[in-house]
């Protein structure tokens, strides 16, 4: 069966909730030796439990992804207990929801740092070790915002479509050196996850026909009304496709985007 991970050694950032969660369970769940980071140390060492109780293989260990010194020792600790590694989740990430008029720059940085710095320091420093691995395979999480702009959303928008992009050239850099690696980039629709009610609320400034009824939270079943069939997503939707780009079975997929968004971005 060709779409497993067996044998294979994947990190996963940004894996104490949602998506990076159900991706690390997935993974495991094929097969692969699981290293779940987070900057929420709790939540990630729950994802690490919840693989081991269910028989997987995984730790856990805290990572601030903006930080290239500790992605130098996250690499190295893999390297010195699982000897290599061979899928990259470049997982974390934020939104801020602001008219563009009104974010602050401290807010624009703050997702430029985590969105796109955190993916490009994955990459730098998981691609040497991945070479001497024989294999790798990067899936850079972005989003349909990667792929058009949504109002209220430019700085998420400008990130998501950075991570696009940088992972195009960062699969030709890997072919042309014929290094073992290969890069790209999947992209979530409206997938039902805490970041729709914590993170993005600001959106609804711009978009007020998607806050619930008598609050100020960004509602997903009413986000979820611009995909056709109107209904949102589940991590674990997006989890199936990152156990496909990790696996052989996808060994000829390189530099593209994955698009899981029940034809949203399809019209």
């Amino acid at each position: 069966m060709l779409n497993d991970c067996k044998g294979k050694v994947a990190l996963v950032t940004g894996a104490a909730t949602g998506i990076g969660r159900s991706c690390a369970r997935a993974l495991a769940q094929a097969g692969a030796v699981v290293i779940a980071t987070d900057i929420d140390q709790k939540g990630v060492e729950e994802t690490a439990s919840l693989i081991t109780e269910a028989g997987g293989t995984a730790r856990a260990l805290v990572q601030d992804v903006t930080q290239e010194d500790v992605w130098q020792d996250i690499i190295k600790n893999i390297k010195a207990q699982e000897g290599k590694l061979h899928v990259l989740v470049n997982n974390a990430g934020i939104a801020v929801g602001a008219s563009i008029t009104e974010m602050s720059l401290d807010d624009w940085q703050r997702q430029i740092a985590i969105n796109l710095d955190g993916v490009f320091l994955g990459c730098k420093h998981s691609i040497p070790l991945m070479t001497e691995s024989g294999s790798g395979s990067i899936i850079n999480i972005s989003s349909v915002a990667g792929l058009r702009g949504t109002p209220g959303l430019s700085g998420y928008c400008a990130t998501k479509g950075g991570v696009r992009l940088m992972s195009k050239a960062v699969a030709v850099e890997c072919a042309n050196n014929e290094w073992p690696v290969r890069c790209n980039s999947l992209h979530p629709g409206v997938i039902d996850t805490d970041i729709w009610g914590r993170e993005i609320a600001g959106i609804a400034e711009n978009n007020p026909d998607m806050v619930a009824p008598g609050g100020n939270r960004i509602d997903v079943n009413l986000v979820a009304m611009a995909v056709p069939g109107g209904k949102p997503g589940l991590p674990d939707d997006i989890a199936n496709g990152v156990v496909y780009l990790a696996s052989d079975a996808s060994s000829y997929v390189n530099g593209t985007e994955l698009v899981i968004d029940y034809a949203m971005t399809a019209r």
